[in-house]
């Protein structure tokens, strides 16, 4: 547990202790992934582009969002019916071979069709893993636990990220096949712990293999969706956030396109800086805050009420992201970027806990398969951004984006509203 350094702000408050074995295990899982592989996926455009071309690249990428898309909706179903643990270990398997496959496609000529397998199936795994592990989060967690679960596992991911990021600027170039042997070996740590520590929580009945293949088909899994598709209180509440997700993703799209070609070239402290370098100086303006204020901030919102903190973290996030779609003075670049850095460390727990009061038990899997689906609704919705941009101009992209932001926080709220009391108690935030 000393992988954490803030372990012992955690110890004496008592509520890392208090989790269930499971979330420590896949806190600690997705740390150690999410460092090695925020190393290697962010490149794989550079990689596909060099060796098959920018348009074909840009297909296989769209590919591999697709074949995520579908496993994620397959595993949601499969965690429901065939168990937690199951699916989970099922993907962690499945990685470890792709992983393998995908450092033997590099390990002495680069073969990118082998590459490619290897990722897509690395999709598949991920689509099984993360509904299901994301539904025994909350099977295993309790009102009083979860909020700080969430802020953990938050600030665990965005320290892995950062990590992975600077491994990535330095060994991807030269030392690429070392990289992916580290990922390798990370997947068998990983897959050990989960399964040596995680224990299932799927309640009920374990279902014989007839029952699970009945429940996975492909007509009970469009109507498990489909009920959850009527359920008006999850998709107002879902849609919100398809919306503030949408103005995140502009940070791959409009924004690093808006800024390399209107951004007036200037020194600033004896470093020439380009619009490409402002777009990496506010990207990690946000990480680093993200890494070092989710502990403080999460202990000021302590015993708040979650819902007008949820609100206002959306407020300042679209605010923060509306001065980077439309300004290109740099001190507003920067100053956007610390906004939109509290509001997400503001929403993000209060959101997370609000979601899983929303969602039914006996359903974790499929709801929170749907909820996974909402990046990749959003990264679609964003790709407009570039030629919707290029015809109303960057000022009128950051009004749209706070127009975003105040209809995600209506539509939320009304979701919230809508549901029964017993789905969305009043809640605050438990002090760290």
């Amino acid at each position: 547990m000393a992988l954490f350094p803030p372990f012992r702000f955690f110890h004496t408050g008592g509520m890392w202790r208090q989790l269930h074995p499971n979330i420590k295990v896949r806190i600690i899982n997705s740390f150690l992934t999410r460092m090695v592989g925020g190393a290697i996926f962010p490149f794989m455009a550079v990689y596909f582009a060099h060796y098959l071309g920018a348009g074909l690249a840009g297909l296989l990428l769209m590919a591999l969002v697709a074949v995520q898309f579908v496993a994620g909706l397959y595993g949601g179903g499969l965690a429901d019916a065939w168990g937690r643990r199951r699916t989970l270990l099922a993907g962690e398997v499945l990685k470890l071979l792709a992983f393998a496959a995908l450092l033997l496609g590099n390990l002495w000529t680069p073969l990118p069709w082998v590459t490619f397998a290897a990722l897509a199936v690395i999709n598949v795994a991920n689509g099984l893993i993360n509904p299901a592990a994301e539904a025994m989060l909350v099977d295993v967690s309790t009102p009083d636990t979860r909020t700080f679960m969430y802020v953990v596992n938050y600030w665990a991911v965005n320290a892995s990220l950062l990590l992975g990021t600077l491994l990535g600027g330095w060994l991807y170039q030269d030392h690429f096949a070392a990289l992916l042997a580290g990922l390798l070996g990370m997947s068998f740590v990983t897959l050990f712990l989960a399964w040596r520590f995680m224990s299932e929580t799927l309640g009920g009945l374990r279902r014989t293999a007839a029952q699970v293949r009945e429940s996975v088909g492909v007509r009970p899994l469009l109507r498990s969706y489909a009920q959850v598709m009527t359920d008006r209180p999850y998709v107002l509440f879902t849609l919100g956030f398809v919306l503030l997700m949408t103005i995140e993703f502009g940070r791959q799209n409009f924004i690093p396109v808006h800024l390399a070609q209107s951004f007036p070239a200037q020194v600033l402290w004896g470093v020439n800086l380009t619009g490409i370098k402002v777009m990496s100086l506010v990207t990690a303006i946000n990480t680093l805050l993200i890494v070092v204020l989710t502990l403080p901030v999460s202990h000021w919102v302590g015993k708040r009420e979650l819902r007008p903190v949820m609100a206002l973290g959306f407020l300042l996030f679209a605010v923060g992201f509306a001065a980077l779609y439309g300004s290109l003075n740099l001190w507003a670049l920067v100053a956007g970027s610390v906004v939109l850095s509290i509001g997400e460390l503001l929403y993000v727990p209060a959101r997370q806990t609000l979601l899983a009061d929303l969602i039914p038990e006996e359903k974790r899997g499929s709801y929170l398969a749907v909820n996974g689906q909402v990046f990749t609704l959003a990264k679609w919705l964003a790709t407009l951004g570039v030629p919707l941009g290029a015809q109303i101009g960057g000022p009128w992209m950051g009004v749209l984006i706070v127009l975003f932001g105040v209809l995600a926080v209506v539509l939320s709220l009304r979701g919230l509203r809508a549901a029964s009391p017993e789905r969305t108690p009043e809640r605050s935030a438990p002090t760290f």
